[in-house]
C-alpha cells in the first residue's frame, strides 16, 4: 500500500472498500502489527488507536492490545476456529487473557456472549464442526466482541454465508456496534453491505486509496472512474433489461505496477497524461477527496454524474 491516510473517530463505521488483491486486508493486518516482516514492511508516519502510537510498542504490550482494544473478525468463519477446543474454551481464552477472569468466570462470562449473538450458553460445550456457517460467524463475533474492544475490524464477515445469514449477521454487528460504543473498519467488495452498514467509505485500488468520503459522498457525488465502474457492475432492480457494465481488464500486479495512474489501463476516460502521472488524493469538498489526473482537464464529468 502507499499514501494511506485513515482517520476514524469513535463510534463510527469506515467501508474499505475494492477488489480482490486491492490491499484492503493487507491494511488491516498492518493496523494490527500483524504484517509478516521480512518480507512485508510498513512504513508510516503515524499509526494511532485511541492517541497511542502502536509502532512504538514492544511485542508483548501488542498482544495485550490485540483482541482487548482492536479485534478482528476474520475472512472465513468455516476455519477461524480451532477445531480441537469447544466454542465456549475459545471464547474463554480472549477473557482469561485479557480480563484477568478465572477459567470458571471466563466461561460463564463466555455464556452471556454466546446468548447475546443468540446462541444458547448451553451450546459452548461443542465443537465448531456442530455449527453451521452463520453460527460459526455469530461465535466468531461473540469472540471479537468478548473484551469491549475500541476498534473492530470486519474482514468480509459475509462472505462465506447465504444472503438471508448475511443480512442476521449485519444486524447483529450493527446492534453490538451500538451496545458496546465501538469503532468499525468493514472490509468488503460489497457495496450493498457499505450502504448497509458504513458511515464512511474509502475505495482502494491497487494498494492506494483513490476515493473517500462519507457514505453520501461516495455513493451519490461519484467522481472516480473506478467507483463508477464498482457501482456499473451492480444490476439495477428498476430497470430488468439494463445490460451489465463491467470493468474490463484486472488489477495489475502489485510489485509491478504500470507507470502513472494505476487504474488507467482498464479506464474509459484515460488519456497519454494519465499514464504519465500518479494522480494525487485532493480534497473536493471538506468531505470528499478523489485522486483523478482526468479533473485536471476543463469540464471533465464521469458519466454517472453527466447522468443527474
Amino acid at each position: 500500500m502507499n499514501g494511506i491516510d485513515l482517520d476514524l473517530g469513535y463510534h463510527r463505521t469506515l467501508g474499505l472498500v475494492g477488489e480482490t488483491g486491492a490491499g484492503k486486508t493487507t491494511t488491516a493486518l498492518a493496523l494490527l502489527r500483524l504484517v509478516q516482516i521480512p518480507p512485508g514492511v510498513v512504513e508510516c508516519d503515524k499509526l494511532e488507536i485511541g492517541g497511542r502510537d502502536i509502532r512504538e510498542l514492544s511485542i508483548e504490550h501488542m498482544e495485550q492490545i490485540r483482541g482487548k482494544d482492536i479485534s478482528m473478525i476474520f475472512q472465513d468463519p468455516m476455519t477461524a476456529l480451532n477445531p480441537v477446543f469447544t466454542v465456549g474454551d475459545q471464547i474463554a481464552e480472549s477473557l482469561e487473557l485479557h480480563e484477568h477472569l478465572t477459567h470458571e468466570q471466563a466461561l460463564e462470562r463466555a455464556g452471556d456472549m454466546l446468548e447475546m449473538v443468540g446462541i444458547p450458553r448451553a451450546r459452548g460445550k461443542e465443537y465448531p464442526h456442530q455449527f453451521s456457517g452463520g453460527m460459526k460467524q455469530r461465535v466468531v463475533i461473540a469472540i471479537a466482541l468478548a473484551c469491549n474492544p475500541k476498534l473492530l475490524i470486519a474482514d468480509e464477515p459475509t462472505t462465506a454465508l447465504d444472503v438471508t445469514i448475511q443480512a442476521q449477521v449485519l444486524e447483529l454487528m450493527n446492534d453490538l456496534k451500538t451496545k458496546y460504543d465501538t469503532s468499525m473498519i468493514m472490509i468488503t467488495h460489497d457495496l450493498g453491505i457499505v450502504a448497509e452498514v458504513c458511515d464512511e467509505v474509502a475505495v482502494m485500488y491497487a494498494g492506494r486509496i483513490i476515493e473517500q468520503g462519507t457514505l453520501e459522498d461516495v455513493f451519490r457525488e461519484t467522481m472516480h472512474p473506478y467507483t463508477e465502474g464498482l457501482f456499473n457492475s451492480l444490476p439495477n432492480i428498476k430497470n430488468r433489461t439494463a445490460r451489465l457494465k463491467p470493468i474490463m481488464g484486472l488489477m495489475p500486479d502489485p510489485t509491478n505496477l504500470p507507470p502513472g495512474c494505476a487504474f488507467a489501463p482498464r479506464c474509459n476516460y484515460a488519456t497519454e497524461e494519465c499514464t504519465k502521472k500518479v494522480p494525487e488524493l485532493k480534497a473536493v469538498s471538506p468531505t470528499h477527496k478523489c485522486a483523478c489526473c482526468a479533473y485536471e482537464r476543463e469540464g471533465f464529468c464521469i458519466e454517472r454524474r453527466a447522468k443527474k
